[in-house]
């Protein structure tokens, strides 16, 4: 038999604020411990980013403020949308983070959260905090890239 070259990847939720508000530095990839109800919302496309961070203490690493709402059709075992949920990482690399989070005051950010052969995963990204003229130069890059495209399509 070959073996698979191609991976499943399915996006669940993106942090699109956080490219926005943060300079990204290194990414990881991270596993994550759900409950069975959190696991079928999921799969159903539902979930948010857009305030988590995660934090590291006694040498494990836990995701903060990431809504994955109640599966509906579950019964009494449902869990809370937004509980603190472990991130499965190496032991290597839980302490990498915690020296570069500590010594150079970087933050740990949620960027996606997608399933990757059947299981939950996390990107998570070590970022440090922009200043508002940071974001506005990126906006007037941006808008100057924009305009640029649009007159280069006019002319064809």
């Amino acid at each position: 038999m070959a073996a698979k070259t191609e991976r499943a990847f399915k996006v669940v939720a993106d942090n699109r604020k956080a490219r926005f508000n943060y300079e990204i530095g290194d990414i990881f990839e991270a596993g994550i411990a759900l409950t069975g109800t959190e696991v079928k919302s999921l799969r159903a496309g539902r979930a948010s980013l857009a305030d988590g961070f995660a934090q590291i203490s006694d040498g494990e690493v836990w995701l903060h403020n990431v809504h994955i709402p109640e599966y509906t059709l579950g019964t009494w075992t449902n869990h809370v949308p937004r509980r603190t949920r472990k991130l499965l990482l190496h032991r290597g690399e839980i302490e990498r983070l915690d020296r570069k989070t500590t010594e150079q005051g970087l933050t740990l950010v949620p960027l996606s959260l997608y399933f990757k052969d059947g299981k939950v995963k996390v990107e998570l990204a070590l970022a440090r905090g922009k200043r508002t003229y940071d974001k506005r130069q990126d906006l007037a890059r941006r808008d100057a890239a924009r305009e640029v495209d649009r007159v280069l399509r006019r002319r064809r």
